[in-house]
């Protein structure tokens, strides 16, 4: 994940109550960055642990890893 920007350089903006010409207030907001780092990192994981499954029992077709992955349940089995 990359870091949470924070424009230290104020930008123009306007007073609701006084309606006049003022400087936004330079803040962080990475209360909202983990969240965010959560869903990055499942989806890292999940892209990661399907690698790994296709690499075990990879095929051609949907049906060749099903097969493959209902062959070694069955051996596990019996064992």
């Amino acid at each position: 994940m990359k870091p949470i920007p924070t424009l230290y350089t104020p930008l123009n903006t306007v007073n609701t109550d006084t309606k006049e010409p003022n400087k936004a207030s330079v803040e962080r907001s990475d209360v909202c960055a983990v969240p965010a780092c959560a869903v990055v990192c499942e989806a890292a994981v999940a892209f990661e642990l399907a690698k790994a499954f296709l690499e075990k029992f990879g095929g051609d077709c949907v049906a060749d890893i099903t097969a493959s992955f209902e062959a070694y349940k069955t051996r596990l089995e019996q064992k």
